[in-house]
């Protein structure tokens, strides 16, 4: 299956606009889409596994800590760390590479910092 992505609400929608533009159009519902606002870490990974979609933040502080007390109590789709001084292009390609090379599966209960 392929990797569908979920963003939290504060992540860089240029990048998801940048990779909704590409041809096959990559399933990236951003966080306003999926009513993230307000919500803490562990509902918005909570949202996220229900929906089946890999969670994409710029949050390297508090999320590899809250990702661990969520991997305590339940499995998930996996997190993926992106700096928020990456350029658009390398973030936009690198995320275009996990989506053409990898199914959904392969990265369950991961968690990983583009660039890989």
């Amino acid at each position: 299956m392929k990797i569908r992505f979920q963003a939290v609400y504060d992540f860089d929608n240029d990048i998801i606009r940048a990779l909704r533009r590409l041809p096959p159009a990559i399933d990236f519902q951003t966080g306003h889409e999926a009513g993230l606002k307000g919500l803490n870490d562990q509902e918005v990974l909570a949202i996220a596994t229900r929906e089946g979609r890999m969670l994409v933040t710029h949050d390297r502080h508090t999320m590899p800590w809250e990702f661990a007390q969520f991997l305590s109590i339940q499995t998930s789709p996996g997190v993926v760390l992106i700096s928020q001084d990456l350029p658009l292009s390398i973030a936009v390609e690198e995320l275009l590479l996990i989506w053409e090379a990898s199914e959904a599966e392969e990265w369950n209960n991961s968690i990983f910092s583009v660039p890989l």
